[in-house]
């Protein structure tokens, strides 16, 4: 196996190596990402289809978890593997494929293909035959054997996208003017020139890269046996060039068709030979992310290509799909958050609004319009409020009760003091009180006929550390009826992962995400003693989207520090996870304390302004006042750190430049990171008031 370092191959000017004897027939490209069963069968039906060709192969691996760089190096030690150590995106890996590649053609494929054992040569020979073709593919079979339709494409001009869009592609399959998305009018079994091809098995020229097909005719390229860097030596600067890596992922198959097209080659189909997609295996990560970076595709190629011959309008239909799209996903995740509040929400403001009307309803009466609005409404969402400020919906809190009293009492307290002041909304002594106790009562109802977490059994646990705590670990653990499989570790100090022989890391702490999702990972352990309190925060930040729950071994003592409720060891005893590392407010709840305080502040901007011409200040409060806007919008925070000091916290840490500061707690000013680590291990809504009232006491 050739092994090239990724840092090597990303100047595309670095000259590349000829290590083959003959002149290379292929050169085949794979980027693989965590896909190790689909890579080692691609690579095999690579092996098979290779017969009568001189082929190279080159795998450029981003940054896989799933140990598909150590399969490619025992089982395949004729492929050029390049290890990137991050996920570079599909177009630049090809790139940087493409850099060292010495085939007169290039295969770029994915690694979740099977080739048929005629398509290598079978495409090489249709090259060979047609000198004009830039590109061709060929049939493109899903794993139940039926024809995928991206086998040939056309661009999506705002004619052929308006037809997609609308459905009469799908009704008129073989209409010209309706099919041509797909090009479904097309018999699969007929030859034709098309407008583009999938990415996922396209072969190239090499020469159209670098020349028009008038260049390479000169200089003897198109059936030569010109070598890759031969035809890269004489680079006229009229080809297609290498992928564009503006395009992470999604859209650049698209974009190379074009480019390859505009300098004077055509893009041909093939239905002589075929292949098998395991479509979307290689990208079917589950993340939103994927989402975004397919119609971010789309619009970058509509700007690209399709503004300067087509109105503005069309791009900004692109745009505005890409929005609604995004819009749509958005909602439905906010929507799962606010799920519960407003069910809650529904169930207090209707006891309010029926103890009021039968309580009226005796003498004859029926509440005013302003009773269901200030009193039911105005309780309701007092409750609520309090309830975002204490975090009762968390996960941990929903089946609780005493937040849902605690609320209910905040909001009697709200609603009775606006009564004495607003005599308009003060209609029953009693009401109050008893939706107090109505509520409560539904609401713990409610709570407690949630159906619980199901109990999960044989949990998988990965610890990050080294490789004696891992054998600690698993010590702890042996005897214990936890239910617990350790399935591995990860290694903080990368410079032992390549060391280990016996008992080997499933791999460094950079791939720690993708070993979680790979390895269906529910428990996940730091070992206090290989990571710092501050990584494993950070570490913490960055998976919070991931199921699964964090917990610490601590230096010395078998303690693990986690969430008492999910398993007691009695030589492993766990305490509470916010005596070492706790996780920051939610987003709502910190919300919930600074709105009302901002709205309120910005209110009473008059009294501000009077009281500094009374009592001159350090900070004058009218200030104060103009950036409770900032607050309001999101740009800052009630309390975070100040932008002019000389520590700003990381960007993981997720802290906002603030109205007031954390270091405004106390006069110690030598260890501002300590100071700040405090606030995050601590942070609440009490603490930032008691920040506050802090700060205007010494202004």
């Amino acid at each position: 196996m050739r092994e090239r370092s990724a840092e090597s191959l990303l100047d595309i000017d670095s000259p590349a190596v000829v290590t083959e004897a003959a002149v290379v027939d292929v050169s085949i490209i794979i980027v693989n990402y965590n896909v190790r069963e689909f890579l080692h069968q691609a690579l095999q039906s690579v092996r098979r289809a290779s017969a009568g060709l001189n082929v190279e192969v080159i795998v450029v691996d981003n940054n896989s978890a799933d140990g598909s760089t150590e399969m490619v190096a025992d089982e395949f030690p004729e492929v050029t593997l390049i290890e990137n150590r991050d996920n570079t995106g599909f177009s630049r890996a090809n790139n940087q494929g493409i850099r060292i590649a010495q085939g007169r053609y290039l295969l770029i494929l994915n690694p979740d293909t099977i080739l048929q054992e005629d398509t290598l040569t079978t495409l090489v020979d249709y090259l060979d035959r047609n000198p004009e073709a830039g590109a061709v593919g060929c049939q493109i079979l899903n794993p139940d054997g039926s024809f995928a339709p991206e086998s040939r494409r056309a661009f999506p001009t705002p004619r052929v996208a308006l037809y997609r869009i609308t459905g009469l592609s799908r009704l008129f399959p073989r209409s010209p003017r309706f099919g041509r998305y797909n090009m479904t009018f097309l018999p699969i079994d007929k030859e034709s020139e098309v407008d583009a091809l999938s990415g996922s098995c396209m072969m190239v020229r090499h020469a159209a890269l670098y020349h028009s097909p008038e260049t390479a005719e000169s200089l003897a390229l198109l059936n030569g046996r010109a070598s890759g860097e031969n035809i890269r030596s004489t680079d006229s600067g009229s080809g297609a060039g290498l992928f564009d890596e503006t395009f992470f992922m999604y859209g650049e198959d698209l974009d190379w068709c074009f480019r390859i097209q505009q300098a004077g080659w055509s893009i041909r189909y093939t239905p002589e030979t075929k292949i098998i997609h395991y479509k979307g295996e290689s990208t079917k990560k589950g993340e939103l992310r994927y989402v975004r970076l397919f119609y971010g595709a789309m619009a970058t190629f509509a700007e690209k290509h399709l503004q300067s011959r087509y109105s503005r309008l069309f791009t900004l239909a692109i745009h505005s799909a890409i929005f609604a799209r995004a819009s749509l996903s958005a909602v439905a995740q906010v929507g799962r958050k606010v799920l519960r509040p407003m069910l809650e929400f529904g169930i207090v403001f209707t006891v309010v609004a029926a103890l009021g009307t039968l309580i009226l309803g005796r003498n004859g009466q029926f509440p005013p319009p302003m009773f269901f609005l200030a009193v039911a409404g105005g309780f309701a969402f007092t409750y609520v409020v309090s309830a975002l400020a204490a975090d009762a919906y968390a996960p941990a809190n929903r089946r609780r009760i005493v937040p849902v009293w605690r609320s209910l009492a905040v909001a009697l307290v709200v609603m009775a003091t606006m009564s004495f002041f607003i005599k308009d909304i003060a209609f029953s002594r009693l009401l109050l009180p008893l939706s107090v106790a109505a509520s409560g009562a539904l609401l713990a109802f409610f709570r407690l006929s949630a159906r619980p977490p199901a109990e999960r059994t044989n949990e998988r646990v990965l610890l990050v550390g080294s490789q004696s705590e891992h054998e600690r670990l698993t010590r702890m653990l042996a005897n214990q009826p936890s239910g617990l499989i350790v399935a591995g570790y990860v290694e903080v100090d990368e410079s032992r992962v390549r060391r280990a022989r016996a008992n080997k890391p499933l791999g460094p702490l950079r791939q720690l995400r993708d070993i979680i999702r790979l390895h269906h990972i529910d428990e996940v352990f730091f070992a206090s003693s290989c990571i710092s309190n501050q990584e494993i925060f950070r570490q913490m930040q960055l998976l919070r989207d991931l199921p699964a729950q964090f917990h610490i071994l601590s230096d010395g003592p078998d303690i693990i520090i986690g969430k008492a409720s999910i398993h007691d060891f009695s030589t492993a005893p766990i305490v509470d996870a916010a005596s070492a590392v706790q996780s920051p407010r939610s987003t709502i709840a910190r919300r919930a304390f600074e709105l009302p305080i901002a709205l309120a502040w910005l209110a009473a901007y008059p009294v501000c302004v009077l009281i500094d011409v009374v009592k001159p200040r350090r900070r004058p409060l009218r200030k104060l006042s103009t950036s409770m806007a900032s607050v309001l919008l999101g740009r800052r925070a009630l309390v975070g750190y100040d932008e002019t000091g000389s520590f700003i916290p990381p960007a993981e840490w997720r802290l906002k430049p603030g109205v007031f500061f954390v270091t405004d707690a106390g006069k110690a000013r030598q260890d501002l990171e300590r100071v700040y680590w405090f606030y995050m291990q601590h942070q609440s809504s009490a603490m930032d008031w008691d920040i506050m009232r802090k700060s205007l006491s010494r202004t």
